[in-house]
């Protein structure tokens, strides 16, 4: 005779820009929407790239989304009945939303989280190494490098053609950037202090 498992977990999905990261949260989010299950989407509002009310892939796929300013808003949606909670861009809040993700598993809610596990700088991004420490299941996707063609693990940014500086800051607001995915070889920091041997 089979025992029946509790529902409650929280899932994973990383990877640098342009590895399909959100593509990813929205397919699955389809799926369960397909199974009527109820469903609530959330996002940063620094987040605003394409839409303030969707959660949008750089495919164009689109799904509505609460947008939050603060990792703890999110309980401010959550009531009974919710089942599957499914956040974007989890990289940019702080560390508050580990907890969250932590307790609404415990109520028995299915937490599906989409990030950049690293910054430009190749380092740690955010809540990510702790999130990831904590989920039940981590999907690390990878892209295509934009100069050499090898799986692509790092997120280059470019500011008026160069690679950023290490000593720049993590989120430029307003700043005339670009993004390119890159192999660990391809990847270029300038000034990033070198580890002593």
């Amino acid at each position: 005779m089979y025992q029946s498992y509790k529902d409650g977990w929280v899932e994973v999905i990383c990877g640098c820009m342009f590895a399909g990261k959100t593509e990813e949260l929205i397919r699955r989010v389809r799926v369960l929407s397909y199974a009527k299950k109820e469903i609530l989407v959330f996002k940063p509002v620094i987040d605003n790239r394409y839409s303030t009310d969707e959660v949008v892939s750089h495919a164009n796929s689109r799904i509505k989304s609460i947008a939050v300013s603060a990792a703890g808003q999110i309980r401010d949606y959550v009531k009974d009945g919710v089942q599957v909670v499914a956040i974007d861009e989890i990289q940019f809040f702080d560390d508050e939303i580990c907890d969250i993700c932590n307790e609404l598993a415990d109520k028995g809610i299915r937490v599906i989280a989409a990030g950049l596990d690293t910054d430009f700088k190749g380092e740690p991004f955010g809540p990510m190494p702790k999130l990831i420490t904590k989920a039940e299941f981590v999907t690390k996707l990878a892209a295509v490098c934009n100069k050499c063609g090898a799986p692509a693990t790092r997120t280059q940014r470019i500011i008026n053609g160069r690679p950023a500086s290490y000593d720049d800051p993590i989120i430029l607001v307003g700043a005339s950037e670009s993004y390119e995915a890159r192999c660990r070889h391809c990847h270029e920091v300038l000034n990033k202090p070198r580890k002593e041997k």
